[in-house]
């Protein structure tokens, strides 16, 4: 056998590479081995083989799919390989026979081996009627399977040939019923409607996952109309097949041997709740002679403690006293209890009964509430986009019941540091303290009375907030944010959420703007700038705000994933009909402050493509625009609405906020100056990155990163070279780069270096700087090399 060996280097050292190296070294040794190391008369099983014969009238893509469900079938699996060769065989038989349970050898063959698997004649035949099934099953009626072993030294594999028969279509589809079955006159109606909803449609092929499908749906349809113990299982197809013609009349019926029961539509009689439900109170606290009812008189709750306002009931309970039994309100209203948040064990229990002539159902609502109050202490590791990173302390009160209807009431106070680890020698330390509160209503409160949309399975939010920020930038400045929000947020199915903000009132005033900072501006036009930003970053901004969130059904099993959240915010409008007081700079004020005027529109979009089991590839594409007008005294948004690139999440081949607003320059990416404030109305950006699995807890990635910003006017504090126009796309920033992430489980942390492609700005006449890279060169790894930490994923 020809082997070959890694080389040594020039310095007489072997080029280790770590373990799985030294594994497949000793591998490609004992390569020779494996053959003497088996069983007498045995071999190894090396995986299936199929030749396909089938008919004219099937496609090739019709052959495959039904190769590849064949494939998956056979049995047994074979050891794994690599380029033909069982290394992990090869592995397990290394050391030999383990002396001990515990020893070396045990422990080497359980990490790097796989037991043989060997080839065996009657797995050939068991295989043989399992894909016969398979392929009765999706329309080849008729086909048929033949197999055999084909050995090859201490080698086999399953030859099998398969008689593929031409396909079987459905011609028609036909509900039948027998009166016995059926005798309530309203089943039958309801059982022959329910073919008006089908997924058996004419032309379509045989299949019986789809024959089981509609039998689920049957099964649904009938008990969302009363039938309580109605089950899938109680429908059967009959299929009569025309070979000559390949087509088949289905006939969907009631199985004779049905229960009554199943037949009888039932109605809602009582509704009974028990909010306080728990095992030291349980005999109190389902005491139905202690039950009182709604005032609309639909449900009787049991609540020695009247814990919960019962009009909290009317919002979640869609199971109605009078009305037909409804296996999809049942589910809404279980559904509802759960994401209320205020109970933590939900469980219902039915009790049919006989009302006259009338089949009826008693329900019974068992919860278990949380603990009202609680308190909650965090300390949680900060990584930004602007790539500070730091820690943050937060204390948390909460109230899951504070106006007695499941509303819940939290209350935040934190404080924190930030430092920035990738900024060279001009690095700042920020401080923040703030303090906030959100009270969330489980209902749509508004002066106004919307109709509940019954297929919700989670409750509309009405939220308030109101909350206060400072930031201590160095000893720059300080910022010093208040806002309050009123808005809405609901679920419009399992993919789409819809969150709407019709006020937004955010006041920003900065103050301790030090001496040191102003002299600086003197000297330095780019910090004079930003001095001016940070001095007309005094500003209330009165708005209304539209989010739209998109996910792609996790039902699906597609490869591809799909994310798109998008933002509308409208600002001022309002506020410049009423109010027409100026100050000196002739500005309208409310309350001596001016207030800002923009329209503001994002979209960030994620496509996650699966490439194998452990490779992903993931993009985004941000666009954001901008249009500050009116009353924005310095045509461009205000400082805490402006966008920036740039840092850890963003393009990583450059430092926080390094870039842009178009041409403007920093002279070199290590020279970012102290105040990194003021960006742009205007936002592109692309990222792509490949994501490798090594194992649970490693995983590599390379990635692409794109964009710049821009404003919007050319008279803002950047002037005519911050400006986006059409010649945009030369202004583009493109950097590249790798990454280790560890999985710890409850975060990742990531580690990413990059450096930039192209700048936006010229350097030695070209915005391309791919020539210049000079890992050799220590001043340009200083000025080029970014080091990217972060928590969680960029994108």
């Amino acid at each position: 056998m020809k082997m070959s060996f890694p080389t040594i280097d020039r310095a007489g050292i072997w080029p280790y590479r770590g373990p799985a190296l030294f594994v497949l070294l000793l591998i490609t040794l004992n390569a020779c081995n494996v053959a003497k190391r088996l069983p007498p008369n045995e071999r190894l099983y090396m995986g299936t083989d199929i030749v396909m014969q089938a008919d004219s009238t099937v496609s090739e893509s019709e052959q495959d799919a039904m190769e590849e469900q064949l494939t998956a079938l056979a049995r047994p699996r074979p050891n794994k390989q690599l380029l033909g060769y069982p290394w992990k065989v090869a592995a397990y038989y290394l050391f030999g026979e383990p002396r001990s349970k515990n020893g070396f050898r045990a422990w080497f063959r359980r990490k790097f081996g796989q037991e043989p698997v060997f080839a065996s004649a009657k797995a050939i035949s068991s295989s043989i009627p399992v894909w016969e099934a398979r392929m009765q099953n999706e329309g080849y009626f008729d086909s048929q399977v033949t197999g055999e072993l084909k050995e090859e030294g201490y080698k086999a594999r399953g030859v099998y040939t398969v008689q593929l028969k031409p396909r079987f279509y459905i011609d028609s589809v036909a509900f039948v019923f027998d009166s016995l079955a059926l005798s309530d006159t309203s089943a039958r109606r309801n059982f022959m409607t329910s073919a008006r909803r089908t997924l058996l449609k004419k032309g379509i092929p045989y299949q019986l996952d789809a024959i089981k499908l509609e039998r689920e749906r049957i099964g649904q349809y009938m008990k969302q109309r009363g039938f309580y113990y109605f089950l899938p299982d109680y429908v059967a197809a009959l299929a009569d097949n025309d070979s000559a013609a390949h087509r088949t009349d289905l006939y969907m019926y009631i199985k004779p041997e049905m229960p009554a029961a199943a037949g009888v539509p039932y109605s809602i009689r009582n509704v009974f709740i028990y909010p306080n439900y728990n095992l030291s109170t349980a005999q109190r606290d389902t005491n139905r002679q202690q039950a009182y009812q709604t005032p609309e008189n639909r449900f009787n709750v049991v609540d020695s403690t009247n814990h919960f306002n019962p009009k909290l009931f009317r919002d979640i309970v869609t199971v109605l006293p009078g009305k037909r039994y409804n296996s999809r309100a049942q589910d809404l209203t279980l559904s509802r209890f759960v994401n209320v948040g205020a109970f933590k064990f939900v469980r219902n229990r039915f009790d049919p009964d006989q009302q006259g002539d009338s089949a009826v159902l008693d329900v019974h609502y068992y919860l278990t509430p949380y603990p009202t109050k609680s308190v909650r202490l965090e300390i949680d590791g900060t990584s930004r986009s602007n790539n500070f990173t730091g820690s943050q302390l937060t204390l948390s009160w909460r109230n899951r019941n504070a106006l007695k209807r499941a509303e819940l009431l939290t209350i935040n106070a934190n404080a924190g540091i930030e430092f920035q680890v990738n900024a060279g020698n001009q690095g700042i330390t920020n401080y923040r303290y703030g303090l906030e509160a959100l009270l969330s209503f489980p209902r749509l409160v508004s002066p106004i009375r919307f109709r509940q949309d019954e297929r919700q399975r989670a409750l509309p939010k009405t939220n308030v907030t109101l909350g206060y920020q400072t930031i201590i930038r160095g000893n720059l400045y300080s910022l010093n944010s208040f806002q309050t929000t009123f808005g809405y947020s609901w679920r419009q199915n399992q993919q789409i959420e819809h969150s709407f903000q019709p006020f937004n009132a955010t006041y920003v005033l900065p103050s301790n703007i030090s001496q040191a900072f102003i002299d600086s501006a003197v000297e330095n036009p780019f910090i004079f700038r930003q001095l001016v930003n940070i001095q007309r970053s005094k500003q209330l901004i009165l708005s209304s705000l539209y989010t739209f969130n998109y996910n792609s059904s996790p039902r699906t099993v597609s490869p591809t994933t799909f994310r798109l959240t998008s933002n509308i915010e409208v600002a001022g409008n309002l506020a410049n009909l009423l109010f027409n007081k100026r100050d000196e700079n002739g500005d309208k004020v409310i309350f001596n402050v001016p207030f800002a005027q923009y329209v503001r529109f994002d979209a960030d979009a994620r496509v996650y493509r699966r490439l194998g089991s452990n490779l992903t590839w993931a993009n985004r594409l941000f666009v954001g625009v901008g249009l500050p007008y009116g009353n924005s005294r310095d045509m461009s948004l205000p400082l805490i609405r402006q966008y920036f690139v740039g840092g850890s999440n963003s393009i990583r081949a450059f430092r926080p906020r390094a870039i842009g607003p178009g041409l403007f320059t920093r002279d070199t990416l290590q020279n970012v100056l102290i105040t990194q404030d003021g960006g742009g109305d205007i936002r592109l950006e692309a990222n792509t990155e490949l994501r490798l699995k090594f194992n649970k807890y490693v995983e590599g990635a390379v990635f692409v990163d794109a964009g710049n910003i821009w404003s919007y006017y050319a008279i803002n504090v950047f002037g005519p070279e911050a400006q986006f126009t059409k010649q945009f796309y030369e202004q583009v920033a493109i950097g590249t780069g790798a990454g280790i992430r560890i999985d710890l489980s409850y975060f990742l942390i990531r580690l990413d270096l990059a450096t930039p492609l192209r700048k936006p700005y010229k350097v030695d006449g070209s915005e391309w700087v791919i020539n210049q890279i000079n890992l050799r060169d220590s001043n340009w790894r200083k000025q080029n090399l970014v080091f990217n930490i972060g928590v969680g994923y960029p994108f």
